[in-house]
């Protein structure tokens, strides 16, 4: 199993911070970045072979490189998204797919969050799909929401849901078991070639449809944030210290 980071996006409203840098590459605590953090987490985890999917301002990411390897003990595999600027991610988990065939612990770019997540997710592997969900957050309209069945499978996950009707949020981590890779894979294909401005959740959303298998596990009560504005990060700041 690897570590798999989607750090691709440009993150316009975080803004001057992205004029030069990707939003995993953004300050959250002194001089330690978003994917300081998600490096250190997976290492921690146990998870030393990472995939990073790149796209805008790439370079920025190569060249830190050779300094993350020797910081968290880590090795890192770049797979470049040159529509990163156009498309939306469903195509940058796509791309990665030849990487996590052997299994991967997924973690958004733009989400700070303790190790905790990553042990949550990998102390309860299971068949199929299974992701972090925070079930105690107050929601509103731009979170990822979820609903499950009675029996524990993902039913729906999609930010145009009313927050009453949800069961918590997705944020942002996945444990993908290689059993399944290659019918995710499929799935993510058929969902950007609808329509390239789907997110990967969406993707989700077309394998559970197929009839393919995806639970959540419960992150509990941890300070965690998803970096999108300048808000964002500066909650980001306020929590990132204490991990």
């Amino acid at each position: 199993m690897i570590g798999l980071v989607l750090a691709a996006g440009a993150g316009r409203r975080l803004r001057p911070y992205t004029d030069t840098l990707p939003k995993a590459l953004v300050p959250v605590d002194g001089e330690t970045t978003i994917m300081d953090i998600s490096l250190r987490n997976l290492a921690a985890a146990g998870l030393t072979d990472v995939t990073v999917v790149v796209g805008y301002r790439a370079e920025a990411v190569e060249q830190r490189q050779a300094a993350f390897e020797q910081k968290y003990g880590v090795t890192l595999t770049l797979v470049h998204n040159d529509k990163a600027e156009e498309w939306n991610n469903a195509y940058s988990l796509w791309l990665a797919r030849e990487h996590f065939a052997q299994g991967a612990l997924l973690v958004n770019g733009d989400t700070v969050h303790p190790v905790s997540v990553e042990e949550t997710l990998l102390g309860n592997r299971g068949p199929g799909i299974l992701l972090a969900v925070d079930s105690l957050k107050k929601l509103g309209d731009e979170e990822m929401k979820t609903t499950f069945s009675p029996d524990g499978r993902l039913v729906r996950i999609t930010k145009l849901m009313e927050p009453a009707e949800a069961h918590g949020e997705y944020i942002g981590a996945t444990l993908i078991e290689p059993s399944v890779a290659a019918d995710l894979a499929d799935s993510l294909k058929t969902t950007w070639e609808r329509d390239p401005n789907l997110y990967y959740e969406d993707g989700y959303q077309e394998y559970v449809n197929r009839g393919g298998e995806i639970r959540m596990a419960s992150i509990g009560d941890v300070p965690w944030v998803e970096v999108d504005n300048h808000d964002d990060l500066t909650k980001a700041r306020e929590i990132a210290c204490r991990y």
